[in-house]
């Protein structure tokens, strides 16, 4: 899929299933600059036995990675969007949107007819950008850590 975000093309590449180590390392390197700590062995773990695994990565037309996305089958009927960002020097250009769209589209045309996320209030610019894509809080919860986690859920 390509559209325009700030005036430049940005390219999302869709991976389905395990991805190969040369995607794996991509996602690695998005996620150690947008959560500024490195991807552990616990996201490898899930990304291996998650199942129906999707994985988006947005990139600019001369193939720089911006963002990525991942999701995967919690039900036979739910969606579950897992993770994504974009780096800093990218936001505010629609990329985040474009994958959240892009995912929503993949999964209401594989049969699923709600997608569910968690977030954390830290996160507000994704839990307001939830919102704005017709996302409703259907709960919280501590997590381990004692930090409150978002529950948000969509139908499609």
């Amino acid at each position: 899929m390509r559209y325009f975000a700030d005036n430049q093309m940005i390219i999302i590449l869709e991976k389905h299933g395990l991805p190969d180590d040369d995607t794996r390392q991509v996602v690695f390197n998005l996620y150690d600059a947008v959560f500024g700590k490195p991807a552990g062995e616990k996201m490898q773990e899930r990304m291996t036995n998650a199942p129906d695994l999707l994985v988006l990565i947005a990139q600019t037309e001369d193939g720089t990675p911006t963002g990525f996305k991942i999701g995967y089958r919690q039900d036979p009927t739910t969606w579950y969007s897992w993770l994504g960002g974009v780096l800093p020097e990218f936001r505010g250009q629609g990329i985040a949107a474009g994958l959240m769209q892009h995912q929503h589209n993949w999964a209401k045309n594989h049969g699923y007819r709600r997608i569910q996320t968690k977030t954390m209030n830290r996160w507000r610019s994704m839990l307001i950008l939830n919102l704005k894509f017709g996302f409703d809080v259907i709960g919280t919860y501590l997590a381990v850590d004692g930090t409150l986690r978002i529950i948000l859920e969509k139908r499609l």
